[in-house]
């Protein structure tokens, strides 16, 4: 286009100069004076000039007539009100609260294992027996000296009602009984850490001793879990502290297991860790399918924000100009042949999430912002629209 410019400039300036060959450009040159010379370049500056406004005039022509004008092709999207939700990404460990190592409490030989490893037990359900070394002999002997003990005292108590006998017979008879009994339950204490009971229902996750195996007081025995009482135990920076709490919605994924759940903080702490500058928080986890084993790492999205009414943009279609300024392009007035002004709008902005940005500040309901080319089109630039 500018190649035609100079031709159809350099064609007027020939024919403006060629009916005067006296006064013309190559004589002025040859034989004129200086005078002569700065006179001829003034009358083709203001040649020139003229020459220049007529072809800005067919220039504007030429862009109303031409369908055919190469424009910068954009994309756009309607800015409209949606939801945003922001969430903070940590790591997380799975833990139990009911997962135990069963210890003996007595000094013997391992006389039974009741139960195997992966079986499911119930509460209070005997799973081992220690060889009491004669304790349930001595249980039932001090169990008869009571109930001997316990028939005196009737007796005694008896006579005292009717007034037989002395006051110091029915307190001697009365002591001896009770005696009696804190003996019978004390043994039976003993007798009772020879047999270990499962202290909650669960699976038997492993078996440290076999019988015939020799145990002291504190040596493990087995170990039990509970896996339907499960729980995510992670750490939050101090700064989420007033937007993370009792019944945030967490998304968890387990990467092993290529599962995502969805659930809620059960519990945020109020202790700030001073060594990190974090306080805990534990997530409810639903382990239906049992898959879900105690240490178990995962990823967790915690929700802390959250807009009904946001318009959101992809961040890469966000510029700063040099006074720290962001903006972006709309494509104003649009016509039914999709051609449309780029304006630049500064903008101000939220958070992000993904590839998505909040735009609080500089875009209303409706706008159309450039996408596609956003990075190619100016402030006032023509442009057309791809549908």
């Amino acid at each position: 286009m500018k190649q035609i410019y100079l031709i159809i400039a350099s064609s007027l300036l020939l024919i403006s100069c060629g009916g005067d060959k006296k006064n013309s450009t190559a004589s002025v040159i040859e034989k004129g004076t200086l005078e002569q010379l700065r006179a001829k370049r003034t009358e083709l500056v203001n040649q020139s000039d003229a020459l220049m406004k007529e072809l800005a005039q067919i220039d504007e022509a030429i862009g109303i007539k031409d369908t055919s004008e190469k424009l910068t092709l954009i994309t756009t999207i309607a800015a409209k009100d949606t939801i945003f939700n922001h969430y903070v990404e940590l790591q997380a460990n799975v833990k139990t609260k009911e997962n135990i190592l069963l210890n003996a409490e007595f000094g013997g030989i391992l006389q039974q294992v009741y139960v195997k490893e992966g079986q499911k037990v119930s509460k209070g359900q005997v799973l081992a027996r220690i060889d009491d070394g004669g304790l349930s002999s001595q249980l039932a002997q001090v169990e008869t000296q009571a109930a001997l003990a316990k028939t005196t005292f009737e007796r005694q108590q008896n006579l005292w009602n009717q007034k037989i006998g002395s006051e110091i017979q029915f307190l001697q008879t009365k002591t001896n009984y009770q005696a009696q009994l804190k003996a019978v339950a004390q043994m039976k204490s003993q007798v009772s850490k020879t047999i270990i009971r499962a202290p909650f229902s669960g699976t038997i996750d492993g078996i440290e001793n076999e019988r015939g195996s020799v145990v002291g007081p504190g040596t493990p025995i087995m170990r039990i879990v509970n896996l339907g009482n499960m729980y995510l135990e992670a750490e939050v920076p101090e700064k989420n502290i007033s937007t993370i709490k009792k019944g945030s919605d967490v998304i968890v994924d387990f990467p092993i297991l290529g599962e995502t759940l969805n659930t809620k903080v059960t519990q945020a702490n109020n202790y700030i860790n001073p060594a990190n500058r974090s306080f805990n928080i534990q997530i409810a986890v639903p382990n239906k399918s049992g898959n879900i084993k105690p240490n178990l790492s995962s990823k967790i999205q915690i929700k802390d924000y959250s807009n009904p009414k946001a318009i959101t943009v992809p961040t890469s279609i966000i510029s700063e100009n040099a006074d720290g300024e962001q903006f972006l392009y709309i494509a104003q007035n649009p016509d039914k042949e999709g051609k449309a002004i780029a304006k630049r709008v500064i903008v101000k902005v939220g958070l992000s999430q993904g590839e998505l940005v909040e735009i609080v500040e500089g875009i209303k309901d409706g706008d159309l912002i450039i996408k596609e080319g956003a990075r190619s089109v100016k402030d006032g630039q023509k442009v057309s629209i791809i549908k």
